[in-house]
């Protein structure tokens, strides 16, 4: 009895104060989302825009760029003047914490996010009494997605990813553990395999003219360009022009599959492919160089395959999660998952599946599942 009267009372004391606040995650003196809720609260509204295609612009407001930068009663009235000239509708919270204020203004656009931006400047300047100074305020508008070509171009601005910043904080010691595991992983990798750094560029050397070592540039982490390494598996001087519009065609017309008409993420019958390049492909021996790539720290042993660039030019929306959320990785959930046999959509979500629920023992689980699937060559191509 004691301790249901205890509870009870917790109840209603956190209800008190529930009522009074508004919200727990508001600040009760300035009605103002608090910073980690906010940062949520983008996240939020990036992922309903990523599926639905409506714009919302991100606002941010430097109060360290008034006059009264610092003061209690200066941020009191910085932020109730924000909050007159905002809608209500509009979601307000701090961005970084009594330094920058954001608004969310969803489902809007740059010219309407303009109107707002030269309302809280003429607003601002009149409160300060600026006069000459007043260009000093700076409101700074973030677009998601980019207007002048949604889905088409990487979503660079980082000021709209404030969770990735906050979601690396919180698991430090377990990227950093991955990142030792990465470097650990690569040189015995390099070590277990060295006889093969040996024997397959001899047979490249013998049995067709070129390199070694295809080079390539590949989207990493953030979408950060990085020379992509394999052994080579096509004839020299081969271009990417069959592959390029093999796989827009494939992105593109991911439907095929809903109808039930198979298609394979790789071009099953390659004419640029070399004998010893067919070998090397269904095997993924040819991708064993990328030890290198995650020695260097552009890769991970586990995670998202890097993409082309011509790739990303037909991006929707939520496919570029797996660019902007992880680093690439030499293997992933989805090569121990049906590799080629996946549609491409279908390969995306396997990728955000394991960014959402990655762990070490997940990491562990794909590796060792890794070289079944190198040995069957199942749906490899």
């Amino acid at each position: 009895m004691k301790s249901f009267l205890r509870n009870t009372g917790r109840y209603i004391g956190r209800s008190v104060f529930h009522f009074k606040c508004t919200d727990f995650l508001k600040e009760c003196e300035s009605g103002l989302f608090v910073e980690d809720y906010f940062h949520e609260m983008v996240y939020q509204e990036r992922r309903r825009a990523e599926r639905s295609g409506r714009h919302f612009v991100l606002v941010l407001v430097d109060l360290e760029s008034l006059p009264n930068a610092g003061k209690a009663d200066g941020t009191k009235k910085a932020v109730r003047k924000i909050s007159e000239l905002t809608r209500e509708i509009d979601l307000k919270g701090w961005y970084s914490h009594e330094r920058v204020l954001g608004v969310i203004l969803t489902e809007t656009g740059m010219d309407g996010a303009g109107k707002v931006q030269a309302k809280l400047l003429e607003g601002l300047r009149e409160q300060e009494a600026l006069g000459s100074d007043s260009a000093l305020v700076k409101i700074s508008l973030h677009a998601f997605p980019k207007e002048e070509c949604p889905g088409k171009k990487i979503p660079d601005d980082l000021k709209l990813y404030p969770d990735l910043a906050r979601k690396n904080n919180f698991k430090k010691k377990a990227i950093i553990f991955k990142r030792a595991v990465d470097i650990a992983g690569s040189i015995g990798g390099l070590i277990i395999f060295s006889p093969f750094f040996i024997v397959i560029p001899v047979l490249i050397k013998l049995t067709s003219k070129g390199p070694v070592f295809f080079r390539q540039k590949r989207a990493g982490s953030l979408g950060q360009s990085f020379t992509f390494l394999k052994f080579r598996s096509m004839h020299a001087g081969s271009t990417d022009a069959i592959h390029s519009d093999y796989i827009k065609k494939l992105i593109n017309e991911d439907s095929a599959w809903e109808a039930g008409e198979k298609k394979v993420y790789k071009i099953s019958d390659d004419p640029r492919v070399t004998s010893v390049g067919k070998f090397l492909r269904k095997t993924s021996l040819d991708e064993l160089p990328q030890f290198l790539n995650v020695l260097a720290g552009d890769m991970s042993l586990v995670g998202p395959r890097p993409p082309i660039p011509y790739e990303m030019e037909c991006y929707e929306l939520w496919h570029w999660r797996r660019v902007m959320e992880a680093k690439p990785g030499l293997t992933g959930l989805w090569q121990v998952s049906g590799r080629s046999a996946k549609s491409y959509n279908e390969m995306v979500r396997l990728d955000i599946r394991y960014i959402e629920r990655w762990s070490f023992w997940l990491d562990l689980k794909i590796i060792l599942m890794t070289p079944f699937s190198m040995l069957s060559s199942k749906d490899a191509y």
